[in-house]
């Protein structure tokens, strides 16, 4: 009898496993709808919080550049690493003390310069078109620029505050910039670890290299790019000074800047130097994008390529179009980070999906490229 009923017991077990099933079936819907709703939590706090999200990485672009700095004073400095960031630090609080200094002084006379040969510039064209009967700003308001800011008190002061707002926003957004990268630069190593650590444990020698991959791709991307700016600064400054173009110093540099947006940027930098040189005369026009061009194909083709060689290489395609959604959905703030977010991630894409999860092996490939 007890052998029966022990068997009576075992028979009775499977059934109530399989009573069980369903619970456990329920159980793994909700984790799973748990965890989709977590997600997309997430994803609307990143979406409300894009803008500051955004700081920060120029927060970490900053951090990058100093980084940068330090490693290239290592073989001429023996110090350790805090004493060359804070020679980093000190070096480039003089060159911006010297370079507001002097921008100060000399900035203020080529932009009115520049302001009144495009002032020229319209009064040229107002005429061309009156000749074909279009008045192109109104028989009210002249050509007086003045005229626009001061004939309504009201719309002034609306667009003093406006300015005014806009520009606490920036030196707002500016010293956020500077003082995380500041921290990020001093312990780069807690802030890595602070992130590592919410990876499960056999992943987080993977995540870490990852991690330093990319802040090595930000290096050389960012280095470089500081390089293609000042050259081409220079290269436009001195060329538009030598064919005579006014503001020489101003057009050079908005030109040097606009290699931050690629493709793009380049284009519309000609557009102010083709507006000064148009009211000179033909032949200085003609001079000046001619110049204009022949630097800028050297720079995008030649020297850009050959400073970039070691940085991420992303298909030109992908590259505009990260920067047209990105500037779409986030503004200038979207444009500026266009690219070094596309430049992390293909890192992030190539490593964590196409070779972690894909099971591909691109390593052989990324360093032939490099």
């Amino acid at each position: 009898m007890s052998d029966t009923r022990t068997g009576q017991k075992r028979e009775i077990m499977p059934r109530d496993d399989s009573a069980d099933q369903p619970t456990a079936g329920r159980r793994s819907i909700l984790a799973t709808g748990l965890a989709l709703l977590a997600t997309c939590v997430a994803l609307f706090l990143v979406w409300q919080t894009v803008s500051s999200l955004l700081i920060v990485f120029a927060g970490v672009l900053f951090a990058a550049f100093l980084d940068a700095a330090a490693r290239a004073l290592a073989p001429v400095l023996l110090l350790n690493r805090a004493w060359r960031l804070t020679l980093v630090l000190l070096l480039l609080s003089a060159l911006s003390g010297f370079g507001l200094a002097w921008g100060v002084r000399k900035l203020p006379e080529q932009t009115r310069l520049l302001l009144k040969v495009m002032d020229t510039q319209v009064d040229v064209l107002q005429e061309h078109l009156m000749s074909y009967g279009v008045d192109l700003l109104g028989p009210e308001w002249g050509r007086d620029f003045a005229q626009w800011l001061f004939s309504d008190q009201g719309r002034f002061l609306s667009h003093a505050q406006i300015l005014l707002g806009g520009a606490s926003s920036l030196l707002a957004g500016a010293l956020v910039i500077l003082f995380l990268g500041i921290l990020f630069a001093f312990d780069p190593t807690s802030h890595r670890e602070s992130l590592v650590m919410l990876v499960k444990q056999p992943y987080r020698a993977r995540t870490r290299a990852i991690m330093d991959e990319m802040g090595n791709v930000l290096r050389l991307w960012l280095v470089g790019q500081w390089i293609r700016i000042i050259l081409m600064t220079l290269c436009v400054w001195v060329a538009l000074y030598l064919i005579g173009l006014p503001g020489p110093f101003v057009l050079g540099l908005q030109a040097g800047l606009s290699n931050l947006i690629p493709y793009l940027g380049p284009i519309l930098a000609a557009i102010p130097i083709a507006l000064v040189a148009m009211p000179l005369g033909p032949s200085l026009l003609i001079w000046a994008i001619v110049v204009y061009t022949i630097i800028q194909s050297i720079e995008g083709y030649v020297i850009g390529p050959l400073i970039q060689r070691q940085a991420v290489e992303t298909p030109p395609a992908w590259t505009l179009v990260a920067i047209v959604l990105l500037g779409a959905l986030f503004g200038v703030m979207g444009i500026a980070m266009a690219m070094p977010l596309v430049a992390i991630g293909r890192v992030a894409i190539i490593r964590f999906y196409v070779e972690d999860y894909l099971g591909d092996d691109l390593k052989p490939t990324t360093a032939d490229k490099s």
